[in-house]
């Protein structure tokens, strides 16, 4: 597993961040995320900071379902985590081993996503600009690999490196969770 060095910020001019993107990295891959989280019926997963996910991502050329897995955060102040993460053939099919395994559906919720992918200085980034239908606000989340926690503090300066090309400066990052906010907003 890799650490997902990752830095998630509230964007206040999507239009001129989405220009910025564009003009840096191209035209970007228009996605929507419709994403469950599951947990053990005592809330053991989210008690120990855990994330189990399945992602179903379309594309407009394809569809594609994700199983990933994430640990505890090896960062607070970025909330990076090791990350676990495979293409599943059968959504359905995952959905229900996991069911079967006695996990439970804790959220489910859809993300519409803008990513651009590209190398900057020697890695491999994924800036993605996100909308939450559930959330008055637009995102951007950039990130990288680290292999190992030594490495990570030099993977989250290049985000933030990144970041402040595309107009984000630290005062607009967060670390609060989709799952949470859009919990929030539902009751």
């Amino acid at each position: 597993m890799a650490i997902e060095a990752e830095l998630k910020a509230v964007v206040r001019d999507p239009e001129r961040v989405l220009a910025r993107l564009e003009e840096q990295y191209g035209a970007g891959r228009a996605e929507v995320y419709r994403d469950t989280y599951y947990d053990a019926p005592d809330g053991s997963l989210t008690g120990a900071d855990r994330e189990l996910r399945v992602r179903t991502v379309h594309g407009p050329d394809d569809i594609v379902t994700l199983l990933t897995y994430k640990g505890a955060r090896v960062d607070e102040a970025s909330g990076s985590k090791w990350e676990a993460e495979t293409r599943v053939e059968d959504a359905e099919a995952v959905h229900e081993i996991i069911r079967s395994l006695g996990f439970t559906p804790r959220i489910r919720f859809e993300k519409r996503c803008r990513n651009h992918a590209f190398e900057r200085d020697g890695r491999r980034f994924l800036a993605t600009l996100v909308r939450v239908p559930e959330l008055d606000a637009t995102f951007i989340e950039v990130e990288t690999a680290a292999a190992a926690e030594d490495g990570l503090a030099a993977a989250l300066d290049t985000v933030r490196a990144v970041l402040a090309d595309l107009g984000i400066g630290d005062d607009d990052l967060t670390t609060e969770l989709y799952t949470d906010a859009v919990a929030a907003a539902r009751t």
